[in-house]
């Protein structure tokens, strides 16, 4: 190991040979939390491999932005990339520039203004199929709502049918265990045990539908800038510059990639807002009144998503406490972090959930607190302190529209009900990407015409 790397705190509670592999696996977010109060810059072990953890928002916002050419994407990446190919979360920075470029259009404005329809469209039809005193689980409904809607804004409602229908089947299966999968070593992905055969064939399955979707488009010829799905606008897109254009092993990777960041940052955060606003009924009562005021009884537009303010304090609040559980980065020269020295080929990891529930920048921050996002509150906050989507060339290309699918999505549920906890009913936190409800059954209570 590395003189650098010796000379950074080790996190306590590591083993001999695991490392801090074991304290990881049972409570993942526990330990990412503990390790805030060991200091900016901490070295943890997995198995042999040495990993700097940077615990502040002031050091994460450094590796995504300050110092962001001198890292790429990481273990957790390479991981990953089995399964989503190369698409924008996995892609060198070679190729993640010219990709992003070529990409950006479709989530301009005026696309997601088009998405919007459908999403509240989607949104309508769920609570339109929902009955008083129901009890629904709100953690799998909204999970599988988000698939749903992402899909159908990605294809066209004719030739995407079988995308659909293989999202909807497959996504949760491999969202399931990515994370998991990603952090542990690669030699347990050839263990043949069930958990890993549908990891694999859900992933074998999504593929291959998506390629015979894309060459169908394709075949289907037509202006494919004219239509409003995402398939069609990629397919479409062309650099300013050079005219190149995403092929079809390109196009399917991108989508992969949108699919999986989409869907688990929507559908778990919205079902924790849900959770969160049945236990805080003045912060519930502030939101009804907004939603009355600015939509009353008919759908719910894009022109309304900038007017629902506390709206997008209550999802900022929700997304906070809940957020992604590690990202990696991986050095491509020695930096300087917090006093310590990284040598290149270092991996840095770094906890979104704990970044935003640290003390030092958040009073009280376990608390749900809406209020925290007004502007004059918000504008005593660090810039670098809220960063749900990432920062720097790396953020997500697709922030807004999860944001406007969120906002559409909550004030259109809002509008016609209201949804009460089941007494006795403990909710915990479940392992993912993004912690999600373990289990969250709530009962369906209609509001008044």
């Amino acid at each position: 190991m590395a003189a650098e790397l010796q000379s950074i705190p080790r996190a306590p509670g590591g083993l001999p040979l695991l490392g801090h592999v074991w304290p990881l696996w049972r409570d993942p977010l526990g330990f990412v939390k503990s390790l805030t109060g060991e200091g900016e810059v901490v070295r943890v072990d997995l198995g042999t491999l040495p990993v700097v953890f940077v615990t502040s928002a002031r050091l994460a916002h450094a590796v995504m932005v300050t110092h962001g050419t001198s890292f790429e994407k990481g273990r957790l990446f390479d991981r990953m990339r089995p399964m989503v190919g190369d698409g924008l979360a996995t892609a060198t920075n070679k190729v993640h520039l010219p990709h992003r470029r070529l990409m950006q259009p479709s989530f301009h404005h005026r696309r997601i203004a088009g998405y919007c329809e459908t999403i509240s469209r989607q949104a309508q039809e769920l609570v339109a199929g929902w009955e008083p005193d129901r009890r629904i689980a709100v953690e799998q409904v909204m999970g599988e709502f988000s698939v749903a809607t992402l899909a159908a804004t990605m294809f066209s409602a004719d030739i995407g049918r079988p995308a659909i229908e293989a999202v909807r089947r497959d996504v949760p299966v491999i969202l399931k265990n990515m994370l998991l999968r990603a952090v542990s070593p690669q030699f347990l992905d050839r263990l043949p045990i069930a958990p890993n055969r549908r990891f694999d064939a859900a992933a074998a399955r999504l593929r291959s539908v998506i390629d015979e979707v894309i060459a169908a488009t394709r075949r289907s010829g037509g202006d494919h800038e004219s239509r409003a799905d995402l398939l069609s606008t990629l397919l479409a897109a062309r650099d300013a510059d050079t005219g190149a254009a995403l092929n079809d092993v390109e196009v399917r990777d991108e989508l992969v990639t949108i699919l999986f960041a989409g869907t688990e940052t929507v559908g778990s955060t919205l079902a924790w807002t849900f959770h969160e606003l049945a236990h805080h009924p003045e912060a519930e009562a502030r939101l009804l009144e907004e939603i009355d005021t600015v939509v009353g009884d008919r759908p719910v537009t894009f022109e309304d998503v900038a007017k629902l303010t506390y709206t997008r304090q209550v999802l900022d609040e929700a997304v906070r406490l809940h957020g992604v559980t590690l990202l990696m980065r991986r050095a491509l020269a020695p930096v300087r972090l917090g006093g310590a020295t990284v040598p290149a080929g270092t991996e840095v990891a770094f906890s979104l959930y704990a970044v935003h529930r640290d003390p030092a920048v958040y009073a009280d921050p376990d608390r749900f607190d809406p209020d925290r996002w007004l502007p004059e509150r918000r504008a005593g906050l660090p810039r670098e302190a809220f960063i749900p989507f990432g920062a720097g060339s790396r953020q997500c290309i697709g922030d807004a529209f999860a944001k406007a699918e969120m906002t559409i999505t909550l004030a259109t549920v809002l509008s016609r009900w209201r949804l009460r906890p089941v007494p006795g009913h403990v909710t915990g936190e479940a392992m993912a990407a993004m912690p999600h409800p373990d289990h969250l059954p709530m009962t369906l209570v209609a509001r008044a015409a």
